[in-house]
């Protein structure tokens, strides 16, 4: 989609009828300045009001989730109203402050689609144009979807993918390339465009779009120079190298019910998922980032996108409910006094929210060094109720009673049944397999245990007896993967079973991962 060009009003109309318009136009937009400007100053006068609830609520919130250190930033208009660190970078270490940088994880996805609202502007593609058009190497599964995904399909959450497709196979350290070739092996879950399905490897698809429609080498550059660089958002950046090499930064924390604790930084999360997670930031630089939307694209009088086009990256392209909708980096959610348009990150050991409330021209920031297991969502659905005058939630109670049943049920799935059956003789299971998407990988006995190479993107597993012919998978941690096994913990991250043919033979085991929704079937080689 292009933007509208208009000619001006005055620029059609004659002479007389001109000196007798401008006045009127010109006390128009005053009576709309003083009216924004007074709306303004309500707002600012309820986040003054509420900040000392909004400070303890905060606290509190941390205390619960035993969170190291949180930034928090709300924005009214053209103006950083409340700007507040609570706790610090890592345990014992400096205090958090507004200009401490943490991982934004996925709340990235609304900075690709405005590099793609920009691309737009700039005729580089329509929205509606087919992806294979733009980047031929794009195939799933079903070839009638391949052909008709669109432009604006390619972020929207509406691919018919499982959740999560292939994302565990990225992190264990397959390249951008292979991530994106992965996706034509992956059976739909639903039909195209029906279902809401969170993906992240479609928005490597996107990046890269972007970054050959503005000739530059990766999308990386794009964001850098048409976002970052024009707002001024000089900390911000999308690199592990960058975050560790900023002045000021916070160090990750992995959440559990029984505490956080610190991990290292690790490329293969978020790192390698580019423009669906990448991004390290502060929140004096994503006020900044903020005000761009509030004022329709604009920032400190220069035009940065389109306001048109900004627009399209906020259409609902899919239901989440009845009230809550995704559009394109954004999810858009109706409340008894307003829309609030947001998102939520959460990388291993971090978590982010930025949300906006674009009739009342406010927006706020919630930024943490821990998992995000809700708390930032929380804040931020809290504070916007407050706000906008919606009824009162203590969503922060009821997300952290929620984490720790879901992580007290995390565990309990790995526990052994009380009914399991011996395990299966591991020498008969060792041999060559492969899977369209993992290549061929090689089980062997080790150390009373499975280990199961994944020669194609280089990194092992282990498969640990359970109950029969079922195991557990961890990852094996050597070399580059050590510090990606310290941010998964030392837990199980699924499950495999091996399976027989009518025959009795051992000819194939299943893999699945805890936190996606498909099976990766391996095949055994003919000896």
């Amino acid at each position: 989609m292009r933007p509208h060009h208009h000619e001006t009003e005055a620029s059609v109309v004659p002479p007389r009828s001109r000196v007798r318009l401008i006045p009127s136009v010109a006390l128009a937009a005053c009576v709309a300045l003083a009216g924004t400007a007074l709306a303004q100053e309500s707002m600012e006068a309820k986040v003054t009001e509420l900040v000392p609830a909004l400070d303890a609520y905060i606290e509190s919130g941390m205390k619960g989730f035993d969170l190291p250190g949180l930034a928090m930033g709300i924005v009214v208009g053209d103006k950083l109203v409340y700007a507040k660190g609570f706790g610090v970078e890592r345990k014992g270490g400096a205090p958090v402050d507004a200009a401490t940088v943490f991982q934004i994880g996925s709340t990235t996805k609304a900075f690709l689609a405005t590099t793609m609202a920009i691309a737009a502007d700039r005729d580089k593609f329509t929205w509606d144009q087919r992806i294979v058009d733009l980047y031929p190497g794009f195939q799933l599964k079903d070839p009638w979807v391949t052909r008709e995904f669109r432009v604006f399909d390619i972020i929207a959450q509406r691919s018919g993918l499982p959740p999560y497709a292939n994302d565990s196979y990225g992190m264990l350290g397959a390249d951008e390339t292979q991530k994106i070739d992965s996706l034509r092996h992956v059976d739909p879950a639903t039909s195209f465009r029906s279902t809401f399905t969170y993906t992240n490897i479609t928005h490597l698809i996107a990046q890269r779009i972007v970054a050959a429609a503005m000739d530059a080498p990766d999308w990386q550059t794009v964001v850098a120079s048409e976002i970052f660089a024009p707002l001024g958002m000089k900390d911000s950046s999308t690199s592990l190298e960058a975050i560790e090499a900023a002045p000021d930064h916070a160090r990750g924390h992995v959440w559990s019910a029984g505490g956080t604790r610190e991990v290292p930084f690790t490329r293969f999360m978020p790192y390698d998922f580019g423009g669906a997670g990448a991004i390290n930031a502060s929140v004096d630089d994503l006020a900044r980032w903020v005000r761009l939307h509030l004022a329709g694209g604009e920032f400190e009088g220069k035009r940065i996108v389109s306001a048109e086009n900004l627009a399209v990256t906020r259409v609902p392209r899919v239901g989440m409910s009845d009230r809550v909708a995704y559009a394109m980096g954004w999810v858009i959610q109706s409340t008894p006094n307003g829309v609030i348009t947001w998102h939520n990150g959460g990388t291993a050991a971090f978590g982010s929210y930025i949300g906006l409330a674009l009739d009342s021209d406010v927006g706020v920031i919630v930024l943490t060094n821990e998992t995000n297991v809700g708390l930032p969502d929380a804040i931020g659905a809290w504070t916007f109720d407050r706000l906008l005058g919606n009824p009162e939630v203590d969503h922060v109670a009821a997300r952290l009673k929620a984490a720790v049943a879901a992580d007290e049920a995390g565990t309990r799935m790995f526990d052994k049944p009380a009914d399991a059956r011996p395990p299966i003789p591991l020498t008969p299971l060792a041999g060559d397999y492969a899977n369209p998407i993992f290549g061929d990988v090689v089980v062997a006995v080790k150390d009373g245990a499975l280990t199961v190479s994944l020669t194609a993107i280089g990194s092992t597993l282990r498969f640990a007896p359970w109950s029969g012919g079922v195991f557990t998978v961890g990852l094996v941690s050597e070399g580059e993967m050590q510090t990606l096994a310290e941010n998964l913990g030392p837990g199980p991250l699924g499950f495999a079973q091996f399976r027989i043919d009518a025959s009795g033979k051992i000819d194939r085991f299943a893999l699945s991962f805890a936190q996606e929704g498909q099976e990766y079937l391996f095949t055994r080689s003919e000896p």
